[in-house]
């Protein structure tokens, strides 16, 4: 199960990771969101102890998402030595993700 990650949280999280971490931002009333949220868990599951996946509900923690751009949702970010190195956009395959962190591993 992916982690809730908030604005006080997130650089510990995230930045400071010494793993790859990706990051899901969504928001309960987005239904493209509510697509994604299965296949993170998914993914959550299968990179267990090499990955970090986590998720920020951008209602109530705006501070990352806005400084990472993030204006449409739902969002996934993967960071690698606390630097964006992938994001995409919109629902996509599973594989999307899973080649995103395995590009980042």
């Amino acid at each position: 199960m992916a982690i809730a990650i908030t604005d006080a949280t997130f650089e510990d999280v995230v930045l400071k990771s010494d793993k790859p971490v990706m990051v899901d931002f969504w928001a309960a009333w987005c239904g493209p969101c509510r697509m994604v949220a299965p296949i993170i868990d998914q993914i959550s599951e299968e990179f267990n102890g090499v990955a970090v996946i986590g998720k920020v509900d951008v209602d109530a923690n705006q501070e990352f998402a806005a400084k990472y751009g993030v204006r449409n949702i739902p969002t996934v970010l993967t960071f690698k030595n606390g630097e964006v190195v992938n994001r995409q956009v919109g629902v996509a395959p599973k594989q999307t993700y899973a080649d995103s962190l395995n590009a980042a591993l």
